[in-house]
């Protein structure tokens, strides 16, 4: 009988063990921090499309895509091929001139988190963002600061 208990044991240590590696490997990394405001659905952005130059700031690799507003959404071209994004809400603010915006875009299908936060300044924009990706047994993150200028309509397609 006091075999059973020690592979008892043996089993609750391994287990309980394995259950608190598990819980360091999933540390939760926060998404992308946006300021308060007073944000609102305005539409303000609708129409335009920017196609932007920027780099995942950890590998530095390079990233080239085109973000569109259309009916008071948004939807990041890259995003869509990569995993159907779809179209997400978007809000706006304006400071001092700027224009601000931000929006959440979520994977319906995998568990990824994409948060926009972007500064307008004429046709030009400026823009932070992290992709988020989190499973039960780790979360990854991808920093992404990018800069890029409003299209002209006609070189928009579709």
């Amino acid at each position: 009988m006091p075999q059973i208990f020690q592979i008892a044991a043996i089993a609750v240590a391994t287990f309980g063990t394995g259950a608190a590696t598990l819980s360091v490997l999933n540390e939760d990394i926060p998404d992308l921090a946006i300021p308060e405001g007073d944000w609102a659905a305005t539409g303000a952005l609708d129409g335009m499309t920017f196609r932007i130059y920027g780099a995942d700031q950890s590998s530095g690799a390079v990233l080239e895509d085109d973000i569109v507003f259309r009916d008071g959404t948004f939807q990041s071209v890259d995003c869509e091929n990569y995993c159907n994004f779809g179209w997400s809400d978007y809000q706006t603010k304006e400071i001092d001139g700027l224009t601000y915006f931000t929006t959440t875009a979520i994977c319906p299908d995998a568990p990824h988190t994409v948060v926009w936060y972007g500064t307008i300044t004429g046709d030009d924009v400026s823009i932070e963002a992290t992709w988020t990706t989190r499973r039960w047994y780790w979360t990854n993150q991808i920093a992404i600061q990018a800069e890029g200028a409003a299209l002209p309509p006609e070189a928009v397609s579709g």
